[in-house]
């Protein structure tokens, strides 16, 4: 059996986020920047894809700006959002944490967090600045699943003049995103994690917030992000938002059956083997450091059908400890024997029935 369980990672394509795409892969193929009726056709599906995804944030359609992906938004925001430094959490999305040092003169700062995964403004207070002008706090974490205390850091942020950005990359599909942005001045989002397109995504940043330049050249996205936008990849991520924030509560309980059946396998044959890492996490993720674990048991899982990671793909060929894991107190060994496991909408009972064993059997040979 083949068993999928990295979908923190990325997410296969939904049909009927394909159907929406492919008028626009095919014969609506015209740049929406160009004035003829072909332009016109997909400009007005661009905005229509904008005023949707705005529609669904709770926010105005100038305030959606297209990108790449999470990255890309990520850089943006740490980059070029507000003035003054910027404090970090350690547990950022390496794009965020390796944006830092290109801010300008004025970089920033990390806090510190705590040993279950939890960023607390206690944390935001050793560490901030009479110069802090931004404090960034990812939503979900993408390697442990925690799920931040946003609406207080955002208050902390606030109350001492800055402005709250949250990474929501791995947070579209379990958390209400409306609300995050009633409090936060930014988020950033990615399409390919909630059942859309790879190569799409967007940044979310206020009215009224400074935001400079990120790609100059053309007169894109309010000439902020220059370049042609990915007409049918904003299609489709609009209708996976769409999906994924209509299907939050029914995705929850779906992943966290699963999740709840997976780690009671697993601790019931392991014990004292195996630790969970992390502490109020989102359901679909389930972050465990085990005793054999590492590099070398992630290819015999895969080598026995089943996939999973060891944190973060964007940094999965780097061999280094997590630092995600470090944040949080492990020592260097530790922190390379996590395994990641996500689940999807996809996920099957008799999936998850079969890692739990597979995991178990490989590690008691």
């Amino acid at each position: 059996m083949n068993v999928y369980l990295d979908y923190a990672a990325t997410t296969p394509l939904r049909q009927s986020v394909l159907d929406e795409m492919l008028p626009y892969l095919t014969g609506k193929f015209g740049n929406p920047d160009s004035l003829h009726s072909l332009g016109r056709e997909a400009a007005y599906a661009v905005t229509s894809a904008r005023d949707k995804i705005a529609s669904l944030l709770g926010v105005k359609p100038g305030e959606v700006y297209f990108t790449s992906g999470g990255t890309e938004a990520d850089n943006w925001a740490v980059r070029r959002m507000g003035t003054g430094r910027a404090l970090l959490s350690p547990i950022e999305h390496a794009a965020a944490l390796s944006a830092l040092p290109l801010r300008g003169n004025r970089r920033g700062t990390l806090s510190t967090v705590s040993a279950d995964g939890t960023v607390t403004p206690e944390d935001l207070s050793a560490a901030f600045r009479e110069d802090t002008g931004l404090v960034c706090v990812m939503a979900v974490n993408n390697e442990t699943g925690c799920v931040q205390p946003t609406e207080e850091l955002a208050a902390f942020a606030h109350a001492r003049g800055a402005l709250f950005f949250a990474d929501c990359v791995q947070a579209a599909c379990s958390r209400d995103l409306k609300e995050i942005l009633s409090h936060a001045d930014g988020i950033s989002l990615s399409a390919h994690k909630i059942g859309g397109p790879k190569g799409v995504g967007a940044l979310v940043v206020k009215n009224g917030v400074k935001l400079k330049p990120l790609i100059v050249g053309g007169e894109q996205e309010r000439s902020l992000r220059g370049g042609t936008l990915n007409v049918a990849g904003v299609v489709g991520f609009a209708k996976a938002l769409e999906l994924a924030q209509d299907e939050r509560e029914k995705f929850c309980a779906h992943t966290g059956r699963l999740r709840d059946l997976f780690e009671e396998k697993i601790f019931s044959s392991l014990g004292e083997n195996v630790k969970r890492d992390g502490k109020n996490r989102a359901p679909n993720l389930s972050h465990l450091t085990f005793a054999g674990g590492g590099e070398s048991f992630l290819n015999l899982l895969d080598l026995h059908g089943v996939a999973a990671s060891g944190g973060a793909a964007c940094s999965a060929h780097a061999s280094l400890p997590s630092h995600v894991m470090l944040a949080m107190g492990r020592c260097a060994a530790e922190a390379k024997r996590g395994v990641r496991f996500s689940f999807g909408r996809e996920t099957t009972e008799e999936e998850v029935l079969y890692a739990a064993d597979t995991v178990c059997s490989l590690l008691r040979a």
